[in-house]
């Protein structure tokens, strides 16, 4: 039977998930996979003259934008994030910013891209804010990468957690690893573009690759999403003892033993009027 949908979550425990991400800065950067090349190549298929990356984290989609473009403006609120930015991708000007307040003049960039940050935005004060900068014409795209929750060994390890019981863990601890593979955040990775906006309705594409991981990796992936890094530190030991086993005792990954791990990218891009 599919899990029934979580509710939504309310603006404060939307705020706090948003917030969360720079107390695991450094983890977010070794353990994230940003977009993979060919999803910028779909956005941006031609040099331009400045890019912005909105919500920008570690630089995972940045470093991707290097060489795409004469300036690339990094834009990202979380002084934390900002700090490994800078430190691990060269080129850049990063600045502190925010999707409804960007610093930059108006019309001064060719495409704003937001890689999984676009959900933590409000949605038409950041849209009206992205086309004041945009230049008419200009491209906005967002993007959303990650595990494949319906593929491979994460559909495997769903699957096994929804079963009879046999992998000997408590139901308190099923359900809350199931969710959190079946990446259950109640955040919807869509673009959409409602009346009253300067774009014209999005396009769509995916993509898929894999990437080999070993248990620790997973692990240290896991650490990285909003609702674990917000858990009380006994739940997440918790939660990352659940996973080890499971990882080692039903689906044989432990030590430097990797598993190909099925990754998707949705991507969405719109034209600014003009």
């Amino acid at each position: 039977m599919p899990e029934p949908d979580p509710p939504p979550l309310t603006p404060e425990q939307k705020a706090e998930r948003a917030g969360s991400f720079g107390t695991a800065a450094a983890q977010y950067e070794r353990y994230r996979q940003g977009p993979p090349s060919a999803a910028v190549d779909w956005v941006l298929p031609g040099p331009v003259r400045t890019i912005v990356d909105l919500g920008a984290g570690t630089g995972g989609l940045t470093r991707l934008l290097v060489g795409r473009a004469e300036e690339v403006v990094a834009v990202e609120p979380d002084d934390r994030m900002r700090e490994v930015l800078i430190e691990s991708v060269s080129g850049v000007r990063a600045v502190a910013g925010r999707g409804d307040s960007i610093p930059l003049p108006d019309a001064s960039v060719d495409a704003v891209l937001a890689s999984s940050s676009w959900h933590w935005m409000d949605t038409v004060p950041t849209l009206l804010e992205v086309g004041r900068v945009l230049v008419p014409g200009g491209t906005l795209a967002a993007m959303w990468s990650g595990p494949d929750p319906e593929t491979g060994l994460i559909a495997q390890a769903r699957e096994l957690l929804a079963g009879d019981g046999s992998t000997d863990i408590d139901d308190e601890r099923r359900s809350e690893l199931s969710a959190s593979l079946g990446n259950q955040n109640a955040l919807d990775p869509r673009l959409e573009i409602p009346a009253g906006v300067p774009f014209d309705q999005p396009e769509q594409t995916a993509f898929t690759w894999e990437v080999a991981l070993n248990a620790d990796e997973l692990i240290g992936l896991l650490g990285t999403f909003s609702w674990v890094i917000l858990m009380e530190d006994e739940a997440r030991e918790r939660l990352f003892d659940t996973a080890r086993r499971v990882l080692r005792d039903a689906l044989g990954v432990s030590g430097d033993v990797t598993v190909d791990i099925g990754y998707r990218a949705e991507v969405f891009k719109a034209r600014r009027h003009g």
